[in-house]
């Protein structure tokens, strides 16, 4: 078996394709022994792979726009996709059926304090036609902080990824009332990033052949099989709560089965950064993204 050593920015179920590929059994079986590890809180992944301690990570195109915005070229080059659309949930202290965005305006909001959850969330605000200056932001630091805070009765809403949402709604707390994702539509949400080097290797062909079929896993496996797989994973999560988490982000269509960064989802996430204003210009599909490794 060869270490490969995998990092996540972010940890939650919203990134099962990459969770499933350990979890699974799928990169054991193209003789690959996963060490995986999270990146600390306001730390991009990236740096695990500028110092040489990831082979590779999970990471947000706007990570290659802030470095080609100072001038740099990018270390890591973004080779797969993970998620084709927002998988952040918001939820709110009750029931709420007749939910509109419109409701946000003057509420309390715990949300994140930057990067692409922020700016994807003021791009749903936008597309919904709501002022986000009337929203009552309140930062309280990373997804476990937040979780936290409105356990402890801060905000009248919260913004998570699953299964955190979930969870809240099995504990009593907080009923999920909308997605951000389906404001939005398919955009680059989130990805796998390495080295044009480590592309290269037969390392990086044995990962792909993996990772495409977990993908197909994904689609195709009941709900309930890969939470019971990912279980170990998520031990404050109840399993049936993960399942219902993963069942809902297959309907919603973010994993889709190809593993490319398409072209066209590129382009809407230029769209967002764009209009959150930390974009300097439309860089070129090329200048972050590249196709994945030939796996033949």
């Amino acid at each position: 078996m060869t270490v490969i050593n995998i990092q996540f920015t972010l940890f939650s179920a919203f990134y099962s394709p990459l969770i499933s590929a350990i979890s699974g059994g799928f990169l054991k079986a193209e003789g690959l022994e996963p060490k995986w590890s999270v990146s600390p809180p306001g730390v991009s992944a990236i740096a695990a792979l500028e110092d040489g301690s990831a082979h590779v990570v999970q990471s947000a195109l706007s990570q290659g726009f802030t470095t080609l915005a100072s001038g740099d070229v990018p270390t890591a080059v973004h080779f797969a996709q993970i998620n084709e659309m927002d998988g952040f949930f918001l939820t709110g202290r009750d029931a709420d059926p007749d939910f509109s965005w419109q409701k946000l305006e003057g509420a309390e909001v715990v949300l994140f304090k930057g990067g692409q959850p922020l700016a994807m969330f003021k791009y749903a605000c936008h597309k919904a036609g709501i002022d986000f200056g009337k929203i009552k932001v309140i930062n309280v630091g990373g997804a476990a902080d937040m979780d936290k805070a409105f356990r402890d009765g801060q905000g009248q809403y919260v913004q998570q990824q699953g299964p955190f949402p979930q969870q809240l709604e099995a504990d009593g707390i907080g009923h999920i009332v909308t997605q951000v994702g389906p404001q939005i539509g398919p955009c680059g949400f989130s990805s796998l990033a390495a080295t044009r080097e480590w592309l290269q290797s037969d390392m990086a062909k044995a990962f792909t052949r993996a990772y495409t079929k977990t993908r197909i896993y994904m689609n195709e496996a009941p709900a309930a099989q890969i939470a019971s797989a990912e279980k170990e994973y998520f031990p404050s999560i109840d399993e049936s709560v993960l399942e219902n988490c993963i069942a809902t982000y297959q309907k919603l269509g973010c994993w889709t089965p190809h593993i490319e960064i398409s072209r066209p989802a590129y382009e809407v996430t230029l769209d967002v950064f764009e209009y959150e204003g930390s974009l300097k210009e439309r860089y070129a599909w090329d200048q972050v993204c590249c196709d994945p490794p030939a796996t033949d």
